[in-house]
This record gives C-alpha cells, structure tokens and sequence, in this order.
C-alpha cells in the first residue's frame, strides 16, 4: 500500500485525489497540507479521507510513513518544496511546471539524484489515446519526417483569473500562458519532436490589465529541415487546442486527422487515400490508453514505485519543457533569436535573471485569497 501526501489543496489537487481514488486496493492518501489548512480540511471531508492535516510541508518531513508526495502548489515553490521532501527520503510527483528557472530544475535533479528517490513531473496529455496515438504515427515514419509543426494551445481566461493571489506575477506565478498553459502542449512538441534550435518569439499583455505576464505569445521554432508555430494563449475564445504535423507525405494531428497528397504532373495536389486508409488502419490498431489523463499518470506514478522501474515522464522531461519556455521568454524579453540549448551562465538561468529582464506588462491589482468555480484542464484531444 503506497502512502500519500498532497501538499497543496487548491483546484488542480481535486484531479489528483479522484485519480488516486480509482485505486484504493494501491494506495491511501494519508496527509493533506496546505497553508490555510481549513482547505485541506474542507478537501478531506468531500472525499471523506481518514487524513492528516498540515499547515506546512516541513511539517511531514520527519514522518516515515509516507511514501510519495504529490506537490500541487503554486510554481515558485514546487522546488523548494520538492527538494525538501526528496532529501527526507520520499519520491514525489510534482504538477507542471517543474520550477520557475533552470536553476531550480537543475537542483531539484540533484535532490532526486542524491536521494536515490523518484521524481516524475506531470504531463497528463501524454495519457491521452490521440496523442498516443499521434506520437506513435510519428515515430513510425508512415507520414515521412515532419516539415512543419502547428501547435495551438488556445485558452480562454476571464478578466478576474487573474486576481487570485499567486496568479499574474513573475514571481509566484513565473510566467503568463506560456508557461502556465502552453507548458501542456510544449512538452507534447517536445516529446514528438525534441528541442529545437532556435527560438523567436513575442510576447504581449492584450486583455489582463491586473497581470504583470503575458497573455499571448507567438513563437517560430527552427528545427533542421523543419518549422514549428507554437501559440499560448488565454485570449482564445473555444479553447480550440490542437497539434498539427504536416510531414513529408501526410498530414498527422491531435484531434486526429490524415490528410495525404500526392503530386499531379504539373505540382498540384491529389489525394492519396490509400495512405490515409493505412495510416488511418494503423491508428485504429495501436494499443489502447486504460487510464487516460492524470489518472494514468499517477497510475504509472504508483506502478514505478511497487515495481522499482523508472516513471514514464521523469525530471528531465520537465526541465527540456523548461528549457524551451525559458528561451521563449529570452527572446520575447530581448526582441532576439535564441539559440538552444542555454548555457548556465546565462542570465535567464536563474529565476532572479530572468525576473530582472521579462516585461512588466501592467502591475497587479488584486490579490484575492480564493476564486468560485470550477476548473477545466484542457482538451481532451478527441
């Protein structure tokens, strides 16, 4: 039976629960801490957990009976936080993003190094049958190699989202869309396709006066023999996300989609539906997700631990995602390409370089303790 933490009980954490719920014969949430415990009070007694309840991670350290924590706090602590709870011999899960900077990344591999614990940063969509699907299309080489990628993470966010107290500021939020809902998408592109070389990118504050960050941003990744469009944003109206590949001799896509051409003598495009029947027979054929979304993650989460074999989406994941959302900030802040990887001695490596270099688009107004409503986490790609 694996024992397990939540610290931070804000919106997201309710996935994580219902998640960890699918599978009581597994594991047992034991502790939930928060820094106003009567939320964690409030989320034991809706799930009608036999839990303890802290104010404070520190608080749990000592405690040997813990086996995994699942940090779902706001960004600027995830590492502290993460770091903390490996060097007391406990693995974690930590929500995206993984930390703020590269700094911060780089420790917390550390931490999990050192310790000999594991640390899996969450990535639910890779869960999800049509990006499974998707991804195994690509790396079957049926379409041919990608020429250009389209990738669309398309929100939409009200005036007051960004009211709540750790939301639009660069230092407890540590970004705007890009790293906040983009970080979704970015790490499906980077699965797929891996780090490009370089980076253009603009960033803009068009609807959220009451944010410091950014609420669109525009970006061209160079990759050799190929160009990706990536768009973040919270100013979408539909919330249409998708990610498009037009390879060589298809096109391939999230929601699913084929398209092949072939050329007529004189260039024009026929369609070429025996690929599209095979690849479209290939996809109908792959194996099918059990879980899909957070529950498959924190199931695989659950398995590497009663199993001692490495998580699906690990730390280096997580930072490469990191990596990418920095270089996007660097070139959106400098009005410059940027070429990757980044080195650490560049000032975007900390998050007090990178604090000392993004825009301040306007200052916050309101610092609201808690926000009504319900969440929505994304597409489901379907």
């Amino acid at each position: 039976m694996i024992r397990i933490a939540i610290v931070g009980t804000g919106a997201i954490a309710n996935a994580h629960v219902q998640s960890y719920l699918q599978f009581p014969e597994r594991c047992r949430i034991v502790v939930l801490v928060d820094i106003v415990p009567e939320k964690a009070a409030a989320m034991r007694e809706k799930y009608l957990l036999d839990a303890d309840v802290y104010s404070s991670h520190t608080q749990i350290l000592p405690r040997q009976d813990i086996d995994l924590v699942d940090v779902c706090t706001p960004p600027y602590v995830h590492a502290s936080i993460s770091i903390d709870c490996l060097r007391s011999g406990k693995n974690v899960v930590c929500e995206k993003p993984m930390a703020a900077s590269l700094e911060e990344c780089d420790a917390m591999l550390r931490a999990r190094d050192e310790s000999g614990r594991k640390l899996s940063i969450i990535a639910q969509n890779r869960f999800r049958q049509p990006i499974a699907d998707l991804k195994a299309l690509l790396d079957s080489g049926v379409a041919g190699p990608v020429r250009s990628a389209q990738v669309d993470s398309f929100w939409w966010r009200g005036h007051c989202y960004y009211d709540l107290w750790w939301r639009g500021t660069w230092e407890k939020e540590g970004g705007g869309c890009t790293l906040n809902h983009a970080v979704h998408h970015i790490d499906m592109l980077l699965w797929m396709m891996g780090l490009p070389q370089r980076v253009t990118s603009v960033l803009a504050n068009t609807a959220h006066d009451n944010a410091e960050v950014e609420d669109l941003s525009l970006s061209i990744l160079q990759y050799p023999g190929a160009l990706a469009q990536l768009t973040a944003s919270v100013v979408h109206h539909g919330e249409e996300q998708q990610l498009v590949f037009q390879c060589e001799k298809a096109r391939l896509s999230a929601p699913f989609q084929v398209v092949a051409s072939v050329s007529k003598p004189n260039g024009f495009p026929e369609r070429d539906e025996a690929l599209e029947k095979q690849i479209t027979d290939m996809a109908a054929a792959l194996p099918r997700v059990r879980w899909e979304g957070h529950a498959g993650q924190l199931e695989n989460v659950l398995t590497s631990l009663e199993r001692n074999t490495p998580v699906a989406i690990g730390a280096e994941d997580g930072r490469r995602t990191i990596e990418l959302i920095t270089a996007i900030y660097k070139s959106g802040a400098t009005g410059a390409s940027v070429e990757l990887p980044l080195r650490q001695d560049d000032p975007f490596y900390t998050v007090e370089g990178i604090m000392a270099s993004v825009p301040h688009f306007y200052e916050k107004t309101v610092s609201a303790a808690a926000l009504d409503g319900e969440i929505t986490i994304g597409s489901s790609y379907k």
